[in-house]
């Protein structure tokens, strides 16, 4: 299964970024092979709809799920539509992150902001 992180740097030990719009990374990764690809986040330098343009970049990625920290209305909306699903991690290395995958422990973001229901 491929997931895509809000990743604050180019590898499995950066920090998850918990601002999905302004984020400067995303990972793409294999949660059985560890394996990955890096893509920029044009909404990182963008002066304003950073959120809308992190989302249509991230569905471009063909990824059907996000975990990242919070995700405002705009990028949530674009996100949802686009039938991707949503989960919350905290600020820990991208490593810790695919673990906490596999356990179940994220939970699936709702609503926008960072609000959500359960684990995974």
């Amino acid at each position: 299964m491929k997931i895509g992180i809000s990743a604050a740097g180019k590898d499995l030990d950066a920090l998850l970024d918990p601002r999905f719009g302004r984020c400067p990374y995303f990972l793409i990764v294999d949660t059985e092979t560890k394996e990955f690809e890096v893509a920029d986040n044009p909404g990182n330098t963008a002066g304003g709809g950073a959120g809308i343009k992190a989302a249509q970049a991230f569905l471009q990625l063909g990824t059907k799920e996000l975990v990242t920290g919070q995700a405002g209305p705009n990028a949530f909306e674009v996100l949802v539509k686009g039938g991707v699903k949503i989960y919350q991690a905290p600020q820990v290395k991208i490593s810790e992150v695919i673990d906490l995958y596999h356990s179940g422990d994220l939970k699936e973001l709702t609503t926008p902001g960072g609000r959500g229901r359960g684990s995974r």
